[in-house]
């Protein structure tokens, strides 16, 4: 008698947990609804406002804080693959070249049956300036930022983990993530206000991709990874950065932003900005197609950006 073909299929369903169930968890749990019909997603949540919205969208919620690790007890055993999504902390830490956050996960996931996979979100940003050559995934890193070095921990933490404990370990490198149906997804209010970007002698590259796409990466890697892999999840654009806003500005049919010096810049806008007009790269995306035998939905800034109504 085949006990495991008899039981029930809620039994047989994929397990699957999300950390940091924003925006573009969300989409992947929608895109693992269509992908893995058999699929439970669950979602770690340190607001309980948010439990109601979560199971609206079919999402099994955990009420628990990755900064409060006695919350995460409950999480061990529970997802056979993890899609960690959390940002590190920017406040409060002992060390702010570390993540905590990762590190209380890890040590959770591995009080029980340990997982099948995990997915982790980390940054373009940990490359550095790369003064506008093509990046692929053999190039070092290099942090020039607070938040880079911390997702430079966190790498290294999540790798760590998984080789230690036999657990296949994906880390996606992830840049500007855009969307017109993303809160804050497109430049038009930035257009609006008028925000200046740089001379084109002054300018950098800059790398995008859309959340629908960046939904579909994490699943195919959550769906079948390889052990210790990283992955650049960017699209085909090959634009600097005033051209990215030049073009969504005539899309938009909003005035082109004004152009201004570096030196300029510097006076005139906050370092949370200057900090992206100070890093220049241009992500080679050829692993991700290869590996992930991703096809982008939308292979260029140009297409989706694209209001829907058009």
């Amino acid at each position: 008698m085949n006990l495991i073909g008899a039981r029930p299929a809620r039994f047989r369903r994929l397990r699957v947990l999300v950390v940091g169930c924003g925006d573009v968890g969300q989409r992947a749990a929608r895109e693992l609804g269509t992908a893995q019909a058999r699929t439970r997603v669950l979602a770690l949540t340190s607001s309980p406002d948010r439990l109601g919205e979560l199971r609206a969208r079919g999402i099994t919620p955990l009420l628990g804080d990755l900064d409060r690790p006695d919350t995460l007890r409950r999480l061990a055993g529970l997802g056979q693959r993890v899609l960690h999504l959390a940002p590190p902390p920017s406040q409060d830490l002992a060390d702010w070249r570390r993540d905590p956050r990762t590190r209380a996960l890890l040590q959770a996931l591995a009080q029980r049956t340990l997982p099948g996979a995990l997915v982790y979100g980390s940054t373009s940003g940990v490359y550095g300036d790369c003064g506008g050559d093509w990046v692929d995934e053999t190039r070092g890193v290099a942090p020039h930022t607070p938040r880079a070095l911390r997702r430079v921990d966190a790498e290294g933490s999540v790798r760590a983990w998984g080789r230690a404990l036999g657990v296949p370990v994906n880390v996606l490198r992830i840049p500007g993530i855009y969307a017109p149906d993303r809160e804050g997804g497109t430049p038009r209010e930035r257009l609006r206000r008028g925000t200046p970007v740089l001379l084109p002698e002054d300018d950098v590259y800059t790398n995008h991709i859309h959340a629908d796409d960046l939904a579909r990466a994490c699943v195919r890697s959550l769906l079948k990874p390889r052990p210790q892999r990283i992955l650049n999840v960017s699209d085909d654009t090959d634009l600097k950065m005033g051209d990215y806003f030049d073009l969504a500005a005539d899309l938009y049919g909003l005035a082109r932003p004004p152009r201004v010096s570096r030196a300029s810049a510097q006076q005139q806008l906050p370092l949370s900005l200057l900090s992206f007009m100070g890093e220049s790269r241009r992500l080679s995306n050829g692993r991700m197609k290869r590996e992930l035998r991703l096809v982008l939905r939308h292979p260029t800034v140009a297409q989706g950006l694209v209001p829907p109504s058009r």
